[in-house]
């Protein structure tokens, strides 16, 4: 199956008690032993298996040709999972890109994982940078995060991963931004597909699901399926199973989101009252080559500089009428945030940029909202 059937098929099939076609939400916890003290399918205890949350893990798996998927209960619980998991006798050094979403940046500031991790940083935009920081220690995983958040870096990943493999490193892309639908890391070597299920997958912004979705079977990935099960950091049934049916509209989704994004970002890079716009489908971009290597479309996701500075940004973003200030991104609807005032202190974006999520409404619409706010 190609993937959008994939999307639409995996992970669910007719209800053999009623026939029904739409999978049916399982929410309970325990279940049935036999007389023999087996038990049906395996499920015993939802925390550790429920019928929706496989279904969703074996959809994810497809849609990334991958080994197997692990979910959570959001994406941070995800990005924790996969640094605390690191098997013990690989070096404890995580090298990771220096824009990155900012959840990262107050996970490690915040949380003992800081401490207990060594954390360097890199420009992954810079190879010989890349080779240097994994070089100077032994380095256990190798973090990617392409399109970036929120300057919208590209990062060549197939570089980066022949460079870690040399390291004897793992590695993982945070494929949240471009989704599988147009970005495949799995395919470029990759050992592990991370994502907000939240954001595109889930695509309407009513559920919290993080996943992992690894290229092969490993110790790693069992630390992972242990993580989940032994923590407790689970998904619940009720968002499995709209991620589930929200993956199934997400090919279409991302066309469109694609496409607004494009016309949006030429609009932007056009209007005299914009500094800079960040979006790796416009030629100007510095990654542009690459992301047109490894991406089959060029995402939903831009951010762009106001000409002045923190307060004509703000006043933008106050005067939209069609666009929401909200944090988040990926829904149907169009988003527009100040990220700087957000993320203070800890932030790597400038003072006057905005960062938007481009939804699925009509680009005219959309366009005549910036210009307005603009003005």
């Amino acid at each position: 199956m190609r993937f959008e059937t994939k999307a639409i098929h995996v992970g669910r099939g007719i209800d053999p008690l009623t026939g029904a076609v739409t999978s049916p939400l399982h929410l309970s916890t325990t279940y049935e032993r036999a007389a023999d003290g087996s038990y049906t399918n395996d499920f015993m205890y939802s925390r550790g298996d429920n019928p929706n949350r496989r279904a969703l893990e074996a959809c994810l798996t497809s849609l990334e040709s991958g080994f197997d998927c692990v979910t959570y209960a959001s994406g941070m619980a995800a990005i924790s999972s996969i640094i605390e998991a690191l098997p013990q006798d690989l070096p404890r050094r995580v090298v990771m890109p220096d824009d990155m979403y900012f959840g990262i940046r107050a996970l490690i500031s915040e949380t003992d994982i800081g401490k207990r991790f060594d954390i360097a940083i890199a420009d992954m935009t810079n190879l010989a940078e890349v080779e240097k920081v994994i070089q100077d220690a032994p380095t256990g995983l190798v973090w990617m995060e392409t399109p970036s958040n929120p300057l919208v870096k590209i990062v060549d990943i197939k570089a980066i991963t022949k460079i870690a493999q040399k390291a004897e490193a793992y590695t993982v892309v945070d494929n949240t931004w471009p989704t599988p639908a147009l970005q495949r890391p799995l395919s470029y070597g990759v050992d592990f597909s991370l994502h907000s299920v939240t954001k595109y997958i889930g695509g309407h912004s009513d559920l919290m699901v993080g996943a992992i979705v690894a290229k092969s079977d490993s110790i790693y990935l069992k630390n992972l399926r242990a993580w989940q099960h032994e923590k407790g950091a689970v998904p619940s049934p009720f968002d499995c199973w709209l991620a589930l049916r929200g993956v199934q509209s997400l090919s279409p989704r991302m066309r469109v989101h694609c496409a607004n994004a494009l016309e949006l970002a030429e609009f932007l890079e056009a209007h005299p009252k914009v500094e800079a716009v960040h979006y790796p489908g416009l030629a100007s971009h510095a990654g542009h080559a690459i992301a047109a290597k490894q991406m089959s479309s060029f995402g939903g996701m831009l951010s762009f500089q106001v000409k002045g500075g923190e307060k004509e940004a703000m006043e933008v973003a106050a005067n939209v009428k069609i666009f929401t200030r909200a944090t988040s991104l990926g829904g149907t609807h169009s988003l527009i945030e100040h990220r700087a005032s957000v993320e203070k202190d800890k932030t790597m974006a400038p003072a006057n940029l905005l960062r938007v999520s481009v939804g699925i409404e009509n680009i005219e619409d959309l366009k005549e909202d910036l210009s307005q706010a603009l003005e």
